[in-house]
């Protein structure tokens, strides 16, 4: 049971979406409890009628904070950012500002869905292939907006929202056997990213839901 006042993070370990929001966390020094939902067991645990009152989408993930309860990836981070600014994750300039929202953007609309569970689900037979293609395709357009944009990171030399979502998108083109050999500045930030002690501890072989066979 969560303590009072303490945010609570509904999600799947290996929630991309949930992911970011863990990643976003952790850069921000907020202490969590976590209401795992298994996207598999039983049918899918976000399809009980309990969890349709949290999240009437019946995704994840969803945090209670401030005594309210967010959805969407995207939103919440913005919320977290608005009151909880530093460290910021979002660049002060208006330009970068909305680099960095273009790049979150683009993964999270134009990549990520079209590879997720429920979407594989019915594409059925071929599934894999289909995440491939859509992950490439992507992953074309996000190297060369990334060779504009990036420093060390997605946005210059500070983490931003992008990295946030670049760095779960990577983990699913890995898991899904895309060669990213073609992505040499994707590959180089999440590499760098993956060298933060807050990206380590929000890795999906970290979590409490995390079966045995996959914790790190």
């Amino acid at each position: 049971m969560a303590a009072v006042g303490k945010p609570l993070l509904f999600g799947y370990f290996r929630s991309s979406c949930t992911w970011r929001v863990r990643i976003a966390l952790a850069l921000k020094g907020i202490e969590y409890d976590q209401h795992p939902v298994n996207l598999i067991k039983d049918g899918g645990q976000q399809l009980a009628d309990e969890y349709k009152r949290v999240n009437p989408m019946l995704q994840v993930p969803a945090l209670r904070i401030d005594g309210v309860t967010l959805s969407q990836s995207l939103a919440i981070i913005e919320y977290l950012e608005e009151t909880r600014p530093s460290p910021a994750l979002l660049p002060r300039d208006p330009v970068q500002r909305a680099r960095c929202r273009i790049i979150s953007d683009h993964i999270t609309s134009g990549i990520q869905p079209l590879q997720n569970l429920a979407v594989l689900k019915r594409v059925g037979e071929g599934s894999q292939e289909w995440a491939q293609h859509f992950i490439r395709r992507g992953f074309q357009a996000l190297e060369q907006l990334l060779q504009e944009t990036a420093g060390r990171y997605c946005v210059g030399d500070e983490v931003t929202m992008a990295d946030l979502c670049l760095v779960p998108q990577v983990a699913n083109a890995d898991r899904f056997k895309v060669d990213m050999s073609p992505y040499p500045t994707i590959s180089r930030i999440n590499q760098s990213l993956m060298e933060l002690e807050t990206f380590q501890v929000s890795h999906p072989s970290r979590q409490p839901d995390t079966p045995p066979e996959l914790k790190a």
